[in-house]
Protein backbone atom coordinates (compact mmCIF):
# COMPACT_ATOMS: atom_id res chain seq x y z
CA UNK A 1 0.00 0.00 0.00
CA UNK A 2 1.09 3.58 -0.48
CA UNK A 3 2.02 5.40 2.71
CA UNK A 4 -0.42 6.43 5.37
CA UNK A 5 -3.59 8.44 5.07
CA UNK A 6 -3.45 11.88 3.46
CA UNK A 7 -5.77 14.31 5.19
CA UNK A 8 -8.13 16.53 3.29
CA UNK A 9 -8.87 14.19 0.40
CA UNK A 10 -12.31 12.98 1.28
CA UNK A 11 -13.89 15.88 3.11
CA UNK A 12 -14.21 18.18 0.09
CA UNK A 13 -15.32 15.70 -2.54
CA UNK A 14 -19.08 15.72 -2.73
CA UNK A 15 -19.81 19.47 -3.09
CA UNK A 16 -17.97 19.47 -6.39
CA UNK A 17 -19.81 21.67 -8.86
CA UNK A 18 -17.51 24.41 -10.21
CA UNK A 19 -18.29 27.94 -9.02
CA UNK A 20 -19.10 28.91 -12.60
CA UNK A 21 -20.86 26.30 -14.74
CA UNK A 22 -18.58 25.19 -17.59
CA UNK A 23 -19.63 25.32 -21.21
CA UNK A 24 -17.16 22.88 -22.76
CA UNK A 25 -15.67 19.76 -21.19
CA UNK A 26 -12.96 17.35 -22.23
CA UNK A 27 -13.71 13.81 -20.98
CA UNK A 28 -10.70 11.50 -21.04
CA UNK A 29 -11.33 7.78 -20.65
CA UNK A 30 -9.22 4.90 -19.40
CA UNK A 31 -7.27 2.42 -21.47
CA UNK A 32 -3.71 1.72 -20.35
CA UNK A 33 -1.01 2.01 -23.01
CA UNK A 34 -3.65 2.99 -25.56
CA UNK A 35 -4.06 6.29 -23.73
CA UNK A 36 -1.43 7.73 -26.06
CA UNK A 37 -4.28 8.14 -28.56
CA UNK A 38 -5.71 10.83 -26.29
CA UNK A 39 -2.53 12.89 -26.67
CA UNK A 40 -3.08 12.94 -30.43
CA UNK A 41 -6.69 14.00 -29.90
CA UNK A 42 -5.56 16.85 -27.66
CA UNK A 43 -3.10 17.93 -30.32
CA UNK A 44 -5.91 18.04 -32.89
CA UNK A 45 -8.29 19.92 -30.57
CA UNK A 46 -5.78 22.63 -29.74
CA UNK A 47 -4.77 22.95 -33.40
CA UNK A 48 -8.46 23.52 -34.21
CA UNK A 49 -8.76 26.16 -31.50
CA UNK A 50 -10.94 24.02 -29.21
CA UNK A 51 -10.15 24.57 -25.51
CA UNK A 52 -11.98 23.21 -22.44
CA UNK A 53 -13.57 24.91 -19.45
CA UNK A 54 -13.62 21.63 -17.49
CA UNK A 55 -11.54 18.43 -17.61
CA UNK A 56 -12.77 15.06 -16.32
CA UNK A 57 -10.62 11.94 -16.41
CA UNK A 58 -10.45 8.25 -15.54
CA UNK A 59 -7.37 6.07 -15.07
CA UNK A 60 -4.84 6.94 -17.77
CA UNK A 61 -7.24 9.70 -18.79
CA UNK A 62 -6.62 11.19 -15.35
CA UNK A 63 -2.92 11.48 -16.20
CA UNK A 64 -3.62 13.16 -19.53
CA UNK A 65 -6.43 15.25 -18.08
CA UNK A 66 -4.37 16.57 -15.18
CA UNK A 67 -1.67 17.78 -17.56
CA UNK A 68 -4.25 19.56 -19.72
CA UNK A 69 -5.99 21.13 -16.74
CA UNK A 70 -2.62 22.41 -15.55
CA UNK A 71 -1.79 23.96 -18.92
CA UNK A 72 -4.71 23.97 -21.41
CA UNK A 73 -2.53 24.75 -24.43
CA UNK A 74 -0.40 23.07 -27.07
CA UNK A 75 2.50 23.05 -24.63
CA UNK A 76 0.75 20.31 -22.62
CA UNK A 77 0.86 18.01 -25.66
CA UNK A 78 4.66 18.13 -25.75
CA UNK A 79 4.78 17.55 -22.00
CA UNK A 80 2.49 14.54 -22.32
CA UNK A 81 4.44 13.06 -25.22
CA UNK A 82 7.53 13.14 -23.01
CA UNK A 83 5.61 11.64 -20.09
CA UNK A 84 4.30 8.82 -22.26
CA UNK A 85 7.82 8.04 -23.41
CA UNK A 86 8.78 7.88 -19.73
CA UNK A 87 6.04 5.36 -19.00
CA UNK A 88 7.89 2.85 -21.14
CA UNK A 89 11.29 3.44 -19.57
CA UNK A 90 12.82 1.23 -16.91
CA UNK A 91 11.17 1.46 -13.53
CA UNK A 92 7.56 2.36 -14.39
CA UNK A 93 5.98 -0.48 -16.37
CA UNK A 94 9.14 -2.33 -17.24
CA UNK A 95 11.84 -4.37 -15.56
CA UNK A 96 12.71 -8.03 -15.69
CA UNK A 97 10.20 -10.85 -15.50
CA UNK A 98 12.02 -12.07 -12.40
CA UNK A 99 11.62 -8.66 -10.78
CA UNK A 100 7.90 -8.54 -11.49
CA UNK A 101 7.42 -12.08 -10.20
CA UNK A 102 9.36 -11.17 -7.07
CA UNK A 103 7.07 -8.17 -6.48
CA UNK A 104 4.02 -10.36 -7.03
CA UNK A 105 5.26 -13.00 -4.59
CA UNK A 106 6.08 -10.45 -1.89
CA UNK A 107 2.86 -8.49 -2.28
CA UNK A 108 0.49 -11.27 -3.27
CA UNK A 109 -1.57 -8.75 -5.26
CA UNK A 110 0.43 -6.75 -7.82
CA UNK A 111 3.34 -6.78 -10.28
CA UNK A 112 4.63 -3.18 -10.02
CA UNK A 113 5.44 -0.75 -7.26
CA UNK A 114 3.78 2.69 -7.52
CA UNK A 115 6.85 4.74 -6.56
CA UNK A 116 8.27 5.11 -10.12
CA UNK A 117 4.89 6.26 -11.47
CA UNK A 118 4.52 8.70 -8.57
CA UNK A 119 7.96 10.14 -9.34
CA UNK A 120 7.17 10.46 -13.05
CA UNK A 121 3.89 12.26 -12.34
CA UNK A 122 5.52 14.56 -9.81
CA UNK A 123 8.13 15.48 -12.42
CA UNK A 124 5.71 16.17 -15.28
CA UNK A 125 2.74 17.74 -13.53
CA UNK A 126 3.56 21.41 -12.87
CA UNK A 127 1.31 21.86 -9.81
CA UNK A 128 0.86 19.79 -6.67
CA UNK A 129 -2.81 20.37 -5.82
CA UNK A 130 -6.02 19.95 -7.78
CA UNK A 131 -7.27 23.35 -6.64
CA UNK A 132 -4.13 25.00 -8.07
CA UNK A 133 -4.82 23.81 -11.63
CA UNK A 134 -5.65 26.36 -14.31
CA UNK A 135 -9.00 24.65 -15.02
CA UNK A 136 -11.53 22.71 -12.92
CA UNK A 137 -10.44 19.07 -12.93
CA UNK A 138 -11.91 15.91 -11.47
CA UNK A 139 -10.82 12.28 -11.66
CA UNK A 140 -12.52 9.12 -10.44
CA UNK A 141 -11.35 6.03 -8.58
CA UNK A 142 -13.15 3.01 -7.19
CA UNK A 143 -13.42 3.05 -3.39
CA UNK A 144 -12.82 -0.50 -2.14
CA UNK A 145 -14.49 -0.24 1.26
CA UNK A 146 -17.59 1.51 -0.09
CA UNK A 147 -17.72 -0.38 -3.41
CA UNK A 148 -18.50 2.93 -5.13
CA UNK A 149 -17.03 5.51 -7.45
CA UNK A 150 -15.23 8.36 -5.72
CA UNK A 151 -14.46 11.72 -7.31
CA UNK A 152 -11.35 13.68 -6.40
CA UNK A 153 -12.03 17.41 -6.75
CA UNK A 154 -9.49 18.95 -4.35
CA UNK A 155 -6.31 18.06 -2.49
CA UNK A 156 -2.98 16.57 -3.62
CA UNK A 157 -3.00 16.01 -7.38
CA UNK A 158 -0.57 13.11 -7.70
CA UNK A 159 -2.35 11.08 -5.00
CA UNK A 160 -5.67 11.49 -6.82
CA UNK A 161 -4.22 10.52 -10.21
CA UNK A 162 -2.42 7.51 -8.74
CA UNK A 163 -5.66 6.33 -7.16
CA UNK A 164 -7.47 6.65 -10.48
CA UNK A 165 -4.70 4.67 -12.23
CA UNK A 166 -4.25 1.82 -9.73
CA UNK A 167 -5.08 -1.06 -12.06
CA UNK A 168 -5.85 -4.18 -9.97
CA UNK A 169 -3.13 -6.77 -10.37
CA UNK A 170 -0.63 -4.28 -11.75
CA UNK A 171 -0.48 -1.69 -8.98
CA UNK A 172 -1.54 -1.84 -5.32
CA UNK A 173 -4.60 0.00 -4.04
CA UNK A 174 -3.80 3.56 -3.00
CA UNK A 175 -4.51 4.24 0.68
CA UNK A 176 -5.87 7.70 1.49
CA UNK A 177 -7.44 8.74 4.78
CA UNK A 178 -7.79 5.13 5.87
CA UNK A 179 -9.61 3.96 2.73
CA UNK A 180 -8.33 2.23 -0.39
CA UNK A 181 -8.80 3.15 -4.03
CA UNK A 182 -8.28 1.30 -7.30
CA UNK A 183 -8.61 2.08 -10.98
CA UNK A 184 -11.51 4.38 -11.87
CA UNK A 185 -12.22 2.43 -15.04
CA UNK A 186 -13.92 -0.21 -12.90
CA UNK A 187 -16.75 2.19 -12.05
CA UNK A 188 -16.79 4.91 -14.73
CA UNK A 189 -14.43 4.43 -17.64
CA UNK A 190 -15.68 7.28 -19.90
CA UNK A 191 -17.42 9.71 -17.52
CA UNK A 192 -19.58 11.73 -19.89
CA UNK A 193 -22.41 11.83 -17.36
CA UNK A 194 -20.18 13.44 -14.76
CA UNK A 195 -19.25 16.28 -17.12
CA UNK A 196 -22.92 16.89 -17.94
CA UNK A 197 -23.87 16.82 -14.26
CA UNK A 198 -21.26 19.52 -13.66
CA UNK A 199 -22.92 21.76 -16.24
CA UNK A 200 -21.10 21.08 -19.53
CA UNK A 201 -23.18 21.50 -22.65
CA UNK A 202 -20.48 20.74 -25.21
CA UNK A 203 -18.48 17.59 -24.50
CA UNK A 204 -15.47 16.19 -26.32
CA UNK A 205 -14.82 12.52 -25.54
CA UNK A 206 -11.21 11.44 -25.80
CA UNK A 207 -11.15 7.65 -25.77
CA UNK A 208 -8.59 5.02 -26.63
CA UNK A 209 -10.31 3.36 -29.58
CA UNK A 210 -12.08 0.41 -27.98
CA UNK A 211 -15.60 1.78 -28.40
CA UNK A 212 -14.98 2.03 -32.14
CA UNK A 213 -14.83 -1.74 -32.59
CA UNK A 214 -17.54 -4.41 -32.28
CA UNK A 215 -17.13 -6.94 -29.50
CA UNK A 216 -16.99 -10.67 -30.17
CA UNK A 217 -17.28 -13.60 -27.73
CA UNK A 218 -14.01 -14.69 -26.10
CA UNK A 219 -12.15 -17.52 -27.82
CA UNK A 220 -9.29 -18.00 -25.36
CA UNK A 221 -9.00 -18.06 -21.56
CA UNK A 222 -7.20 -14.70 -21.35
CA UNK A 223 -9.97 -13.02 -23.36
CA UNK A 224 -12.77 -13.84 -20.91
CA UNK A 225 -12.06 -11.14 -18.32
CA UNK A 226 -11.14 -8.62 -21.01
CA UNK A 227 -14.44 -9.03 -22.85
CA UNK A 228 -16.42 -8.99 -19.60
CA UNK A 229 -14.79 -5.73 -18.53
CA UNK A 230 -15.35 -4.23 -21.96
CA UNK A 231 -19.08 -5.02 -21.78
CA UNK A 232 -19.31 -3.30 -18.39
CA UNK A 233 -17.41 -0.16 -19.45
CA UNK A 234 -19.32 0.21 -22.72
CA UNK A 235 -22.67 -0.30 -20.99
CA UNK A 236 -22.02 2.64 -18.64
CA UNK A 237 -20.89 4.85 -21.52
CA UNK A 238 -23.89 3.89 -23.67
CA UNK A 239 -26.24 4.66 -20.79
CA UNK A 240 -24.67 8.08 -20.27
CA UNK A 241 -25.05 8.83 -23.96
CA UNK A 242 -28.66 7.68 -24.01
CA UNK A 243 -29.47 9.84 -20.98
CA UNK A 244 -28.09 13.09 -22.38
CA UNK A 245 -30.43 16.01 -21.65
CA UNK A 246 -31.64 18.32 -24.43
CA UNK A 247 -29.15 20.92 -25.54
CA UNK A 248 -26.02 18.84 -24.86
CA UNK A 249 -23.71 18.05 -27.77
CA UNK A 250 -21.17 15.24 -27.48
CA UNK A 251 -18.29 14.68 -29.91
CA UNK A 252 -16.63 11.25 -29.65
CA UNK A 253 -13.24 11.74 -31.27
CA UNK A 254 -11.88 8.88 -33.40
CA UNK A 255 -8.59 7.31 -32.38
CA UNK A 256 -7.39 6.17 -35.79
CA UNK A 257 -6.29 2.94 -34.12
CA UNK A 258 -5.40 -0.18 -36.07
CA UNK A 259 -6.07 -3.92 -35.56
CA UNK A 260 -2.81 -4.25 -33.62
CA UNK A 261 -4.59 -2.41 -30.80
CA UNK A 262 -7.50 -4.89 -30.64
CA UNK A 263 -9.44 -5.34 -27.43
CA UNK A 264 -9.60 -9.10 -27.07
CA UNK A 265 -6.15 -10.36 -27.98
CA UNK A 266 -3.24 -11.46 -25.80
CA UNK A 267 -1.38 -8.25 -26.67
CA UNK A 268 -3.73 -6.37 -24.35
CA UNK A 269 -2.08 -8.22 -21.45
CA UNK A 270 1.34 -6.85 -22.39
CA UNK A 271 1.81 -3.85 -20.16
CA UNK A 272 5.06 -2.68 -21.75
CA UNK A 273 3.60 -1.70 -25.12
CA UNK A 274 4.69 1.94 -24.92
CA UNK A 275 7.11 1.68 -27.85
CA UNK A 276 4.27 2.64 -30.22
CA UNK A 277 3.47 5.89 -28.42
CA UNK A 278 4.53 8.22 -31.26
CA UNK A 279 2.57 6.20 -33.82
CA UNK A 280 -0.58 6.22 -31.69
CA UNK A 281 -0.35 9.96 -31.11
CA UNK A 282 -0.04 10.72 -34.81
CA UNK A 283 -2.81 8.31 -35.84
CA UNK A 284 -5.24 9.89 -33.40
CA UNK A 285 -4.14 13.38 -34.41
CA UNK A 286 -4.82 12.70 -38.08
CA UNK A 287 -8.18 10.99 -37.49
CA UNK A 288 -9.42 13.60 -35.02
CA UNK A 289 -8.28 16.48 -37.22
CA UNK A 290 -10.36 15.11 -40.08
CA UNK A 291 -13.34 14.66 -37.76
CA UNK A 292 -13.10 18.22 -36.43
CA UNK A 293 -12.81 19.62 -39.93
CA UNK A 294 -16.13 18.00 -40.81
CA UNK A 295 -17.94 18.50 -37.50
CA UNK A 296 -16.84 22.05 -36.75
CA UNK A 297 -15.56 23.40 -40.02
CA UNK A 298 -12.13 23.61 -38.43
CA UNK A 299 -9.18 23.76 -40.86
CA UNK A 300 -7.52 20.40 -41.42
CA UNK A 301 -4.02 20.78 -39.98
CA UNK A 302 -2.83 17.23 -40.63
CA UNK A 303 0.23 16.82 -42.81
Amino acid sequence: MVGGGVSGHLSAMEDSRPAHAPTRAFVLGGGGALGAHEVGMLKALFAAGVHPDLVVGTSVGAINGAAVAADPSRASVARLADLWTGLGRAGVFSGSLLGRLSTAVRSGTHLYQPAPLRELLSTHLPVTRIDALALPFQCVAANVERAAEHWFTAGPLVDAVLASCAVPGLLPPIRLDGEHFVDGGLVNSIPVGRAVDLGAREVYVLQVGRVERPLTPPRAPWQVALVAFEIARRHRFARDMADLPPGVTVHVLPSGSDPEDGTSGLRQLRHRTFDRTAERIERAYAASSRYLETALGAPDSTP
